[in-house]
């Protein structure tokens, strides 16, 4: 009798290929609107209008379709977690990182994520280590260094750049932490849409919180700028980008899903030199090679063993 196969084994269709596509133009190209947010607005409370909004969209969709609203406390803990590790602390350090850096190395460390997730698998899960992920992992952080050291050498890093880079490696885990939980919600038969709505009310919770403990009045700006980018950051990040996302995870397992992760930079480095006027250097240039080289090995195919008898 044959074993089922598993999400990490099952081949990719064009209905997978898709979502890879959809996944990562959402994503990649959220990074710009995210550092448009920073200004007036508190990062947290542009957070908290953020998923204010797309709960509110949610709930709806679940009442119009009936979908399921209520859960036991189990399964509440388990929203409330991903609402603070994929919908809160996530996006809260990568806002502030954007006061830091550019969007284009945002998100070359958040390609780290594809590291990140296995190495939190075999950790938490026990799932086995393969060495390429620690070939990856050593990868990214010489990549790292080659793009972040040279200017923190030079004491250019006093101005925040290290900060910045501590803040999004900070997110990034945040990330993969909210990436693996999904995969938990999933196999407990927990709906997509539901999953999403609560973790969405949680998430803004928390940050909420956060904007009253640190004083942030919640206010809006109102302009283009503003608007514009919170509104693309609602409709096509959080609902339409997070629902792909957490579809791919479904399908084919949360460590070949952070695959996504390594593509993101090629759109958000594009958007970066050309808007944000992002400056290549050698050294740069050669380290985000490396990160996305590291990731891209964690992920590819490792070949099937042959199987007994």
């Amino acid at each position: 009798m044959s074993s089922a196969r598993s999400p990490q084994d099952a081949p990719l269709g064009a209905a997978e290929l898709l979502l890879y596509v959809v996944t990562v133009l959402i994503f990649g190209t959220g990074w710009l609107p995210l550092r448009l947010q920073l200004g007036v607005v508190a990062p947290e409370v542009s957070g908290v209008w953020r998923f204010l909004v797309a709960s509110a969209v949610m709930f709806a969709v679940l009442l119009i379709t009936r979908g399921r609203i209520r859960f036991p406390w189990r399964d509440h803990l388990l929203f409330l977690a991903m609402g603070a590790s994929l919908f809160s602390v996530n996006f809260v350090t990568f806002y502030h990182a954007g006061y830091y850096l550019p969007s284009g190395l945002l998100s070359v460390v958040f390609a780290l994520a594809a590291v990140f997730i296995p190495l939190l698998s075999a950790v938490f899960f026990k799932v086995p280590l393969h060495p390429r992920v620690a070939l990856g992992a050593l990868a990214g952080v010489a990549g790292l260094a080659l793009v972040f050291g040279p200017s923190i050498g030079a004491g250019e890093g006093a101005g925040g750049l290290g900060t910045g880079l501590m803040l999004s490696l900070v997110g990034t885990l945040s990330f993969s932490v909210g990436s693996l939980l999904s995969g938990v919600a999933a196999r407990r038969g927990c709906p997509l849409a539901s999953m999403n709505a609560w973790g969405f009310v949680y998430g803004c919770i928390i940050m909420a919180a956060l904007a009253v403990a640190r004083g942030e009045p919640f206010i809006v700006e109102w302009n283009v700028r503003y608007l514009g980018s919170l509104t693309y950051l609602v409709l096509a990040q959080t609902l339409v980008g997070f629902a792909a996302y957490l579809v791919l995870i479904r399908r084919i397992g949360p460590s070949r899903a952070g695959y996504t992760t390594v593509l993101f930079p090629l759109v958000a480095l594009a958007l970066s030199t050309v808007f944000e006027a992002f400056h290549w250097t050698l050294s740069a240039a050669a380290g985000i090679a490396l990160v996305l080289a590291g990731a891209l090995l964690v992920l590819l195919p490792r070949g099937r063993r042959p199987r007994a008898g």
